[in-house]
């Protein structure tokens, strides 16, 4: 019998149906082995020897793998292709080849094998257990570098907050930094200066295809420019341009008296058509995707969140439906690529096929190059027949159908546009200005690769001539302000981070969750929003850790820790150079820091608690405390502003100011929380009203009743769909659990 050791149920399921009955496969279910949670696991005075210890919920797994391991011949390592992985492969090991009994079985059949492969298909894991190799120790001590990195930092960073700003804080290599833009953010946003500015947008007719009835009658219209106007289809005839230069310089008008000015000039001017440019224009398509690109495209069009992503991701590739989706390099198998250039001449015809095969670099000295993009392994999976392979959600679907479309699309001929630019001239005739207008037109002439992607609707400008002389309609002069920087949200966040070289693609989803999890930060609409404890928190490390906060210090350790797993750096080296000045600031704050209060919201309400101490006698009036808004890592509270002498506590109410409910429309509507943390919005009549909602509701949002039992209708449906799904996936595995442990007793009977 050949064991298989694997790290998740899922994939074991699928190495079972493409190995033999010869293999026996079994999942550790992630890391078997690691640091202790209680205290710090790391000998300094050792050479920063790891202590590592089997986690208590994982003793039952390590038992049943040394148990199979007694009896197998060979021992395959096939965890994931990437350093977590190789790291559990090597604590695997390392606990399979100390246990006493396995020590004392043949010799013959203590053979190790690690087999790696980037997706679960039948092809790839039989030729990985068939070419196997061994355990890559430079990824296990770069692990195990990163690991112990963090650690550091926070077991002994985090006690400094304990004492200089709360109990229950945390400090963390990376996840400090990126608290630290969210917060740079936030105060960008709060110092920012609207600046006042103003655009013109002008209307004007080719005077040949209207009869002067017409002519009159678009002139007399004031709708052109108006809400309404949306809903009225303008000829092509008339065309909308902007106002971009006055005298060969750009306009720039900052103030109301120029705006109207410049609106008095242009109502009298004489327009005529300046210049013609056509061109055409072609787009290539985009390169297939890494996981940071994966991340930001599906927050973008999805909402989802970056762990939402990457546990999507999971499912899919356990699945055996894509590529591994922990990669940085937009490298793709020769075979992948022929295998879609066939697939596109079949589905697509040949124009849709460039001449040659398209190859993507990524101009960054970190990427893994080894590692495939995340492309699908089967084209002919596609999302209207990918329920036949796998129970999936709606989400599974949705990011499968993005990463089928990118592949393919990658592949695909460029798209190619008919470009028409139209400058116009507009002299004011008591003056000697010249306005230049300019409208830019766009007709897809080849779709290409932009056939797989929604596309921007033509905009068809009619045929002109220079010189032509064109009639005045309207305008619509707007004033406008310049806006503050964007807060992050999970796509920029994760394409700032990777710009700075801060993190890996494999964090990003863990830094994100980890700094929302400690209440550093609140996502709201999408978006990052610091929060007061947050934003202490970055402010305090920042002074006394500025180089553990330092962009370019964090890139740096990142560099070390790549090196390290290419095996040009010593992992204890790297971590000595941090951790010995970290040491020195760490003794230096805890000695001179100086304590920092939480901004708290006040109220104005006096502090119950203290109000029954003061009629008491046991408290004086002006010692009594008030009570104030605290943020904690539950969301907001009540408490008294004299914690923690007073323990007065009490929930925070959030509503959305006066909107009422949309079903009841009679409560207001309050924002709740769940047990993991997230938000939700929901009636303050529950439960007489059970309206409920992940999503923010308009604020002119009504419901009837019908309509309500209409979403609960589809909701239900939802639910049941998902927990059947769930059922069989679970009754399926059993089912082949039991299977197994009868060939298990019978290949024992027979030996």
């Amino acid at each position: 019998m050949n064991l298989v050791i694997v790290e998740s149920p899922t994939k074991a399921r699928k190495l079972r149906s493409y190995l033999g009955k010869d293999f026996t496969v079994e999942a550790s279910i992630g890391h078997v082995r690691g640091l202790p949670k209680k205290n710090l696991g790391i000998d300094l005075e050792n050479n920063y020897q790891a202590l590592y210890e089997v986690s208590s919920d994982k003793k039952k797994i390590v038992s049943k793998l040394r148990k199979l391991a007694r009896e197998a011949q060979s021992i395959y390592l096939a965890m994931d292709p990437d350093r977590e992985g190789e790291a559990i492969a090597w604590h695997i090991k390392y606990l399979l080849e100390n246990d006493r009994q396995f020590k004392k079985s043949d010799s013959a059949k203590r053979n190790f094998l690690r087999s790696t492969f980037y997706e679960i298909t039948k092809p790839a894991v039989l030729k990985a257990i068939d070419q196997p190799s061994t355990i890559n120790l430079d990824l296990v001590d770069a692990q195990q570098a990163r690991r112990v990195l963090d650690r550091l930092v926070g077991y002994k960073v985090s006690p400094v907050l304990w004492k200089k700003v709360r109990r229950g804080l945390s400090a963390g290599r990376v996840q400090s930094v990126a608290l630290r833009m969210i917060v740079e953010r936030e105060r960008e946003i709060e110092a920012f200066k609207s600046d006042e500015y103003w655009e013109f947008a002008v209307a004007l007719a080719i005077p040949e295809y209207f009869k002067d009835s017409e002519l009159e009658k678009w002139q007399k219209k004031e709708a052109i420019f108006s809400e309404e106007q949306k809903q009225i289809e303008l000829p092509k005839e008339i065309l909308l341009l902007s106002v971009e230069k006055v005298d060969d310089k750009k306009l720039k008008i900052d103030n109301e008296k120029a705006a109207k000015k410049i609106a008095e000039d242009l109502g009298k001017a004489k327009y005529q058509v300046k210049d013609l440019k056509k061109i055409e224009r072609r787009r290539q398509s985009l390169p297939p995707f890494t996981t940071s690109l994966l991340q930001q495209t599906a927050a973008n069009r999805f909402g989802f969140s970056a762990k939402q992503t990457m546990s999507l991701a999971q499912r899919l590739y356990e699945e055996g439906l894509i590529t591994y989706h922990r990669t940085d390099a937009f490298y793709l198998a020769t075979s992948a690529v022929e295998a879609a250039r066939q697939y596109i001449t079949k589905e697509f015809g040949p124009d849709y096929l460039p001449e040659k095969a398209r190859y993507f670099s990524k101009k960054n000295k970190n990427s893994q190059e080894a590692h495939e993009a995340i492309r699908v392994t089967d084209l002919n999976v596609t999302q209207d027949n990918l329920e036949n392979v796998a129970k999936l959600s709606t989400s599974h679907l949705k990011l499968y159908d993005l990463i089928w479309r990118r592949f393919l699309a990658s592949q695909m001929s460029e798209a190619v546009y008919d470009q028409t630019t139209i400058l116009v001239s507009a002299r004011p005739e008591d003056q000697k200005k010249e306005y230049e207008l300019k409208v830019v037109g766009s007709v897809m002439k080849f779709p290409g690769w932009r056939r797989l992607f929604s596309q921007k609707n033509d905009l068809m400008l009619p045929e002109v001539k220079v010189d032509q002389v064109l009639t005045y309609l309207a305008q619509n002069p707007m004033q406008k302000f310049t806006q503050p920087p964007a807060r992050y949200n999970d796509a920029s966040l994760i394409k700032e981070l990777e710009k700075r070289g801060i993190g890996r693609p494999s964090t990003y989803a863990s830094i994100i969750s980890v700094i929302i999890q400690r209440a550093y930060v609140e996502r709201q609409d999408r978006r990052f929003f610091a929060t007061a404890i947050g934003t202490t928190v970055s402010d305090f490390l920042l002074k006394h850790f500025q180089v553990l906060m330092d962009y370019d210090f964090t890139a740096t350790i990142e560099e070390s820790l790549d090196k390290i797993a290419e095996g040009d750096k010593a992992w204890t080296k790297v971590v000595d150079e941090f951790y010995q000045p970290l040491a020195k600031r760490i003794e230096l704050a805890t000695k001179e820091a100086e304590r920092v209060a939480v901004p708290v919201e006040k109220t104005g309400e006096a502090c119950p608690e203290c109000a029954k101490l003061v009629k008491a006698g046991e408290l004086d009036e002006k010692e009594a405390g008030e009570v104030v808004i605290r943020s904690g890592r539950y969301g907001k509270f009540k408490s008294c502003s004299r914690f923690p002498d007073c323990k007065y506590t009490e929930n925070l109410v959030e509503t959305l100011g006066d909107q009422l409910c949309p079903l009841c429309q009679k409560a207001q509507i309050v924002i709740k929380n769940t047990r993991w943390g997230k938000s939700f919005y929901g009636c303050a009549d529950y439960p007489k009203c059970q309206w409920a909602s992940w999503k923010k509701p308009e604020p002119d949002l009504k419901l009837t009743q019908a309509q309500w039992e209409e979403i609960q209708a589809k909701r239900e449906a939802w639910k049941a769909k998902r927990a059947k799904s769930k059922g069989e996936s679970k009754g399926k595995s059993k089912s082949k659990n039991k299977k197994t442990a009868k060939k298990t007793k019978k290949q024992k009977k027979t030996s």
